[in-house]
């Protein structure tokens, strides 16, 4: 976070991250190999030695290859446009001299593909903190609570931080606003 006497901004990371990279270039991989052997089984032919399509009838085994061959492809299309445009990537800026606070994410390219909510530092309420923790999907987020609106998520974290420097980073935003913070 960067901090000055009367700014705080917090730059928000999009989805350059190394296990999305490597989500992409699996998924992409894998629905390559899957389409590949859907249509050696249609030619009768093995297009790359290294898969054998001779065992696999091309309906419907073949079929159902290809079609999840193209399902492959299109999610690591869609994940590597994702990191491309930086979906998501973004700052929370909290602006004591102009008693604003701006929040600004990317989204999809076209008319209103930019997320901005700006409201008055006066109508923050509290700082909330929530942390769901499940078998395999633990989540931790921070919340901007305004008066009579809703909550407004303003750090989300999909890959858990300890608890104490979760507290920390609520405690510094909340220290700044001089709001106090619930949800722990």
């Amino acid at each position: 976070m960067e901090n000055k006497e009367y700014i705080l901004k917090e730059k928000i990371k999009g989805p350059e991250t190394i296990s999305n990279y490597i989500f992409a270039l699996i998924t992409l991989l894998g629905g390559s190999g899957f389409l590949t052997v859907g249509i050696s089984t249609y030619l009768k032919f093995n297009i790359i030695p290294l898969l054998d399509a001779s065992g696999i009838v091309f309906f419907p085994q073949g079929l159902v290859m290809i079609i999840y061959g193209i399902i492959g492809i299109i999610i690591s299309i869609y994940q590597i446009l994702l990191i491309y445009w930086r979906i998501g990537e973004g700052y929370n800026e909290f602006d004591k001299k102009n008693n604003k606070m701006t929040i600004f994410r990317k989204g999809f390219p076209g008319e209103n593909s930019e997320i901005k909510i700006t409201s008055k530092l006066t109508d923050i309420e509290s700082i909330k903190i929530e942390i769901k923790n499940e078998l395999f999907n633990s989540k931790q987020n921070i919340y901007v609570c305004l008066k009579e609106k809703q909550d407004l998520p303003i750090i989300k974290m999909d890959n858990p931080l300890k608890i104490n420097e979760l507290e920390k980073k609520a405690a510094e935003l909340s220290s700044f606003l001089q709001v106090p913070i619930k949800g722990i």
